[in-house]
């Protein structure tokens, strides 16, 4: 039996909800984080045809806010606000932000593009990153007070530039 706590856990929900306030947007993403991020999700949009999404620091910021409050707590709950939202939480091994997009663009697999369904699994993740609407990204991360485990919160918004 594997220790605890080298197990890879990780737990994501994903939550759609509509846009209602003005995205700021035209800023380049920050180097690390944001560039990963940027990059891991225009490369799976690319693939079935989309365009890419533009770094919104609005988003980043209350990602930032809001992965803050959970450090302590490490809870995946989402924040009620008005943006689509995956969570994303892994412990045991050092996770770097484009691994934690691969486990999410990993449930294309069950996707069915036809009817707009999984089967299988869930795929909400993979399909809130290649939601055709969607045009903003902002995403935020944060290492457990404990060191073992972290957590991301990532935003996404409908509204246009």
């Amino acid at each position: 039996m594997a220790v605890r706590s080298e197990l890879l856990l990780l737990c994501s929900v994903m939550i759609a909800v509509v846009l209602v306030e003005g995205a700021e947007g035209g800023r380049r993403p920050r180097a690390g984080l944001a560039g990963q991020l940027l990059r891991s999700h225009n490369a799976a949009r690319a693939a079935v045809g989309l365009p890419p999404l533009a770094w919104d620091a609005r988003l980043a910021r209350y990602a930032e806010s809001y992965a803050g409050r959970r450090r302590r707590d490490c809870a995946l709950a989402h924040s009620g606000g008005p943006y689509g939202e995956n969570i994303f939480w892994g412990s045991g091994v050092r996770w770097r932000p484009a691994q934690a997009a691969a486990a999410w663009v990993g449930e294309r697999r069950w996707y069915h593009h036809r009817s707009n369904s999984c089967s299988a699994s869930e795929c909400g993740h993979y399909t809130q990153i290649v939601w055709r609407s969607t045009r903003r990204l902002g995403c935020a991360m944060e290492v457990h007070k404990g060191g073992d485990s972290l957590g991301s919160i990532w935003l996404w918004s409908d509204e246009a530039e």
